[in-house]
């Protein structure tokens, strides 16, 4: 197998991957908390992990992938402070929070399956593994780390920090964290104000909450990743992944219970990808700049302005390298439709173009497809450089464009140099970038045609007949915009 270099978050540096048993890799992604639809954050961490998980299979690893969902303990704040985000939105919502849970998780998998993402092993709910928590919480007291206090379990940070490290990914200053003044709910409890909840004790107004030997209560939120990923894929890990914004303090308070449990690492490789903003502004609720899946992919009123195809996103997404920071707007969704388009056109046209029988050779044409597959496959190799890949697959786009056109002559070049360039093309385009397999009726075209002629002359009636007769057959106005209009257009 390919040797694979990957940026370990946690020694910050690119390191030659080595699983920790031969022709397996076991991966953890840290999943949504399931209180509302997913948002481009989301949908930025999918598509990240996705490509990892289909390169690692393309090359023939058994990939053991789970994701969990978060469905109790993570509170408002995110530092042990304010209501249990589902309990919130179940009382808004007037509903039970299971209600809450079940009805975000099929909106979640719904946008997943949209954007072609490869499902997971196992989709684990952290309320199904309360025993294991509550086993982790246990050990982590025996060991001297944990304390109680009125019902609720702290981990004691600094004690940790004497005997190991803490902060050891995100490089903070223990010192910082102790001096920083927050004012919080039950911040008196602690011994230290860097301390956070294993378990927290629930008051009467609480609804989700469980036995315990402490009170009856509910998991803190950090403590379910531990416990979820040792018992489905072992004490220490190949990889685990998440969003940057999970580094602190999530991720950190993952590694220091695992080590406080075993004195073992949690994973071997810690990898993250980069935020999300909207222009020159990050992403966020309070900015009114936050955009959902539902929204981008179904709902022309967003903040954009816009519809886009899910395969848009992804391409746009695949042209920065996962550790970068990402801007999106509506002149760079347009742009990266464009870019979208050719690429799908030429999937489209390779696998309309018949290889010609016989026994033509051109060395030149031969090499040529060769080198720029394989700087697409140095480019995965190196951290999943997918910018790189999209710069080389262009290459071949335009190579495939002259074989239809004929500008090359199919004949000359042979039959294998032509099977080559087909089957690692799609090998690339449908199986490790992820792109939707999928060519367009004429009749699509016509639909999308009137489509776009209603809304360019405001006509809502026969926009909104459109979108109501297309739902009738399970089908949205968004799977259509990919092909070329200009075919069709009316």
């Amino acid at each position: 197998m390919d040797n694979i270099n990957i940026y370990n978050s946690i020694t910050r540096k690119k390191e030659e991957f080595l699983p920790l048993k031969e022709g397996h890799v076991s991966m953890y992604v840290c999943g949504p908390t399931v209180y509302g639809h997913a948002h481009l954050g989301h949908a930025r961490c999918a598509v990240t992990f996705d490509i990892i998980h289909r390169y690692f299979r393309f090359l023939g690893y058994k990939v053991k992938l789970v994701r969990n969902y978060t469905d109790v303990g993570h509170l408002e704040f995110d530092a042990d402070s304010g209501d249990d985000k589902i309990q919130k939105k179940a009382q808004q919502e007037q509903v039970d929070p299971l209600e809450i849970v079940q009805k975000y998780i099929n909106s979640y998998r719904s946008d997943m399956d949209a954007l072609n993402i490869l499902p997971p092993a196992v989709e684990p709910q952290a309320t199904t593994y309360i025993l294991e928590q509550i086993n982790i919480i246990s050990k982590i007291i025996d060991q001297g780390f944990g304390y109680v206090v009125n019902g609720s379990v702290y981990f004691d940070v600094v004690k940790y920090n004497e005997k190991y490290k803490y902060c050891v990914l995100s490089g903070r200053r223990i010192d910082d964290l102790l001096h920083e003044t927050r004012d919080l709910n039950h911040q008196w409890e602690k011994k230290n104000s860097c301390d956070f909840a294993l378990w927290k004790k629930a008051d009467q107004n609480h609804i989700m909450h469980w036995g315990s030997p402490w009170s009856e209560g509910y998991p803190g939120w950090h403590t379910e990743c531990v416990a979820i990923a040792q018992k489905l894929l072992g004490e220490t890990i190949d990889i685990h992944g998440g969003g940057i914004d999970l580094q602190f303090p999530h991720h950190e308070a993952e590694i220091a219970q695992a080590y406080a449990i075993n004195e073992k690492p949690l994973a071997n490789f810690w990898v993250h990808n980069n935020l999300v903003n909207i222009g020159d502004k990050k992403m966020s609720k309070s900015l009114n700049n936050f955009i959902t899946l539902q929204d981008l992919f179904y709902n022309d009123d967003n903040i954009l302005g816009s519809t886009f195809d899910p395969m848009v996103l992804k391409f746009l997404f695949l042209q920065t390298h996962y550790r970068s920071t990402l801007s999106i707007s509506k002149e760079a969704l347009l742009a990266a439709q464009k870019g979208y388009c050719k690429l799908l056109n030429a999937y489209n046209s390779l696998l309309r173009i018949n290889s010609v029988e016989g026994h033509a050779h051109d060395e030149e044409f031969e090499s040529r497809v060769k080198m720029l597959f394989d700087k697409c496959f140095e480019a995965l190799a190196d951290d999943f450089n997918t910018p790189t890949v999209l710069s080389n697959i262009f290459e071949i786009v335009n190579i495939i464009n002259d074989l239809e056109s004929q500008k090359i002559n199919l004949a000359n070049i042979g039959v294998n140099s032509f099977e080559y360039l087909k089957t690692n093309f799609i090998n690339i385009y449908e199986h490790i970038l992820g792109f939707r397999p999928r060519t367009h009726s004429r009749e699509e075209g016509i639909i999308l045609g009137l489509y776009n002629n209603a809304k360019r002359e405001m006509d809502y009636k026969t926009v909104d007949f459109i979108r109501q007769e297309l739902k009738k057959e399970g089908k949205r106005i968004a799977d259509f915009q990919t092909f070329s209009v200009l075919k069709y257009d009316l």
